[in-house]
Parts: structure tokens; sequence; C-alpha cells
């Protein structure tokens, strides 16, 4: 099974910045961004976030979450509760850092568990 990510922030270009940057160094694993609001503002959509975990999950990934404040962390664990706990993983960690390392170890193999260690990394870049 492989490995998957979301990216979860308030801002829909921070999401996809995210996104591009960590896609450079993996090209092989899927991302969904799932930035902003449902009316394009800023802020979190349980939605976005549990339909790109759905999307995800259903083509058969094992997806890892990413955040970017302490908010987002609130939406995603609503969405935890409603999603299969054994095939998703949310990663509180540094958003950037996290999400290039944590993606860079699921490219060369690593499962869901060496990836979500990967996504706490602080000094991976130091």
């Amino acid at each position: 099974m492989s490995i998957a990510f979301v990216i979860v922030s308030h801002s829909a270009k921070l999401a996809q910045g995210v996104v591009e940057l960590a896609q450079q160094m993996a090209k092989d694993i899927e991302f969904r961004a799932a930035g902003g609001t449902d009316d394009g503002g800023i802020g979190t959509s349980f939605d976005a976030i549990y339909s790109a975990v759905e999307e995800l999950t259903g083509a058969g990934h094992q997806v890892v979450l990413l955040t970017d404040l302490g908010s987002a962390d609130m939406t995603v664990e609503a969405v935890l509760e409603v999603v299969d706990g054994d095939v998703v993983r949310f990663c509180p960690g540094p958003l950037v850092e996290g999400a290039v390392a944590a993606a860079v170890t699921a490219q060369v193999g690593g499962d869901l568990d060496a990836v979500a260690e990967a996504a706490k990394a602080r000094d991976i870049f130091a």
C-alpha cells in the first residue's frame, strides 16, 4: 500500500505551495492540498480535508495529514473521528520541513510509521 499526503493549511495558496515543494523531492508520491475555507477564505474546511482523505484511501493509499496551525489540528482531529484510522495518520510537526522529509521517506519506500516519524523532524536541513 503506497503512502499519500494531505497538506492542510488555513491558506489555499500555502497548502498548494507546500505540495509543489514536496513534489519536487518526491515525484512518485500523491498529494492533495486542503487549504482555506469552502468559500475561498482563510481557515480550514472539514469537507475539503475529508474529501481528500476519502479520495486517497479509496485509491488504496495510506494517508498522512500535515497541518499549519492549531485550529487546523482540531479540524483534522474531527475528520479522524469518521475515517479509517488504520490507514490514516495525523502527524503534527513543522509543515514545510515535515512534508518534505516525510515525502522523501515515502518516496524511498518507508512504511507509514517511518513516514510519520520523518514528518516530526525539525532539524533535517540544519
